[in-house]
């Protein structure tokens, strides 16, 4: 059938970036989860996925759906180069989604194609990627709906599959198959199954259609999402932000995976939706497995990352954030060191990492939530060390940057400055904390600290009190709105 050029067709990357990434624990966590850090090569996940999309259109034009907790927290700086949609909490894949196409919709119309990209996906084969994504716009703009369908290589029981219809199909666009239908995480027998028919493929998450084509879909399936976008719609018709009208309607959404929610009902719907199959060095990086397969790997297969020193070992993964790690005779097995936490598994076994997480969970451990060095809008802050009553970091604060005006009412706070010049507001007084010197900030004092120079400020907190949790600050003014 005829298609646009795809060349002449508008495209927005909606990139979903509001995952968890339990099963990379520990260097991912609840806070800054693995689409925000360097797993695979020089760029984070986040970055990578928007380097992919360059040829298709500019960063200013992405848009990232995240959670309002990722924006004003550690991954501040990653996302902030792009539009961004904050969702209050989580929802899963349909909400998201429907956000991203009615945000659209206000943005460019109806006929506005979307390119939906979760964050945290390694494709290795980029000029493969840029190929099926040429064919799937064009076929968007025809009023598809397109799925990328990953060509198997192996039974894999941690994917869904996306069944293909057999035979020829003329109503479909060159290259895709009408969709037959979804199946979640098969069995082994049911996966090898799958992989012998030859006309089954791993979702990949990834699709292609416009903005009011998905809309329409949604509003037909799914009207308890799209009864929250018609709030949403009229709050921001009515003149009030976005973003706001967001973080009030939000909650209401169900949680529900786009492809429950929506695709596996429009399969019913004659060639409406299509599924292009793809060879492309996909990998989820769902586990460090997965980050073992697709990483460059020495003479005896193993993956070596940091401060490693490895004899005698093979078929394994070792990565150090810092300190060494030693390692001798070892085989297949993952070890990964972070400043608070070694994560030590056999290699086939590192899907149960989420096991571990569960378990922080449930004892409401830190190391689940946040590393010892933590990003922040205003620069980082590590923690050197922690004992009851005291608390010692290492806090560094970005040129024209600033911290909140804030007071505790548990702990009081010693600040020695090492370089740069700290600008400090404690009660009614301002004054100047250069290198060598010091100030003292006491319990339930209102205080800031600024850096208004041209270097980066350093300096030495001690923290003394009988509760030295993160929650314990009231904040009365912030630059980055937390």
């Amino acid at each position: 059938m005829g298609m646009k050029d795809w060349e002449t067709e508008a495209v927005t990357a909606v990139i979903l970036a509001g995952g968890s990434g339990s099963r990379l624990w520990p260097l991912s966590r609840q806070k800054i989860p693995k689409q925000f850090l360097c797993l695979e090569g020089e760029d984070n996940m986040l970055a990578a996925t928007v380097k992919r999309m360059n040829k298709f259109c500019a960063p200013a034009d992405v848009v990232v759906v995240s959670s309002s907790e990722h924006a004003k927290g550690e991954a501040y700086h990653t996302l902030e180069p792009y539009q961004l949609i904050c969702e209050p909490i989580g929802r899963n894949t349909a909400p998201a989604i429907a956000l991203a196409a009615l945000y659209l919709q206000h943005q460019a119309g109806d006929d506005a194609i979307m390119v939906v990209l979760p964050a945290d996906h390694v494709i290795q084969n980029v000029p493969a990627f840029h190929t099926v994504l040429q064919q799937a716009i064009a076929a968007a703009a025809e009023d598809h709906l397109v799925a990328f369908g990953i060509q198997p290589t192996h039974p894999e029981t941690g994917f869904g599959y996306i069944q293909a219809a057999s035979g020829v199909n003329n109503n479909v666009p060159e290259n895709s198959f009408a969709v037959a239908g979804f199946t979640e995480k098969p069995d082994l027998a049911t996966a090898e199954t799958y992989l012998s028919a030859g006309n089954y493929y791993w979702n990949s998450g990834m699709f292609v259609w416009k903005a009011g084509v998905i809309l329409a879909a949604i509003q037909k399936y799914l009207p308890a999402v799209a009864s929250v976008l018609t709030q949403i719609q009229v709050a921001t018709d009515a003149g009030q932000d976005f973003q706001a009208a967001v973080e009030e309607y939000f909650a209401q959404m169900p949680s529900i995976s786009i492809d429950y929610g929506v695709l596996e009902k429009i399969t019913a719907e004659a060639n409406k939706l299509v599924v292009i199959p793809c060879d492309m060095a996909w990998n989820d990086v769902g586990s460090w497995d997965a980050l073992h397969d697709i990483s460059a790997k020495d003479a005896a297969n193993n993956v070596i990352s940091g401060n490693v020193l490895a004899l005698d070992c093979k078929n394994s993964l070792f990565r150090s954030e810092g300190r060494l790690v030693a390692a001798v005779g070892m085989e297949d097995i993952c070890l990964i060191e972070t400043p608070d936490a070694i994560l030590l598994t056999k290699r086939g076994d590192t899907q149960r990492v989420k096991e571990i997480v569960e378990e922080l969970q449930q004892r409401d451990a830190p190391e689940r939530l946040l590393n010892l060095t933590v990003q922040r809008p205003w620069g980082s802050y590590t923690i050197i060390e922690q004992q009851a009553g005291f608390k010692i970091k290492r806090i560094e604060v970005f040129p024209g940057a600033a911290l909140s005006l804030q007071s505790h009412q548990h702990r009081s706070e010693h600040w020695v400055v090492v370089s740069g010049t700290a600008t400090v507001t404690c009660a009614d007084k301002t004054i100047l904390v250069t290198k060598n010197q010091s100030t003292y900030i006491p319990i339930g004092e209102r205080h800031r600290l600024q850096n208004c120079g041209k270097i980066p400020v350093q300096l030495v907190e001690v923290q003394v009190g009988d509760y030295l949790e993160e929650d314990d600050i009231e904040r009365f003014d912030d630059v980055y709105g937390r």
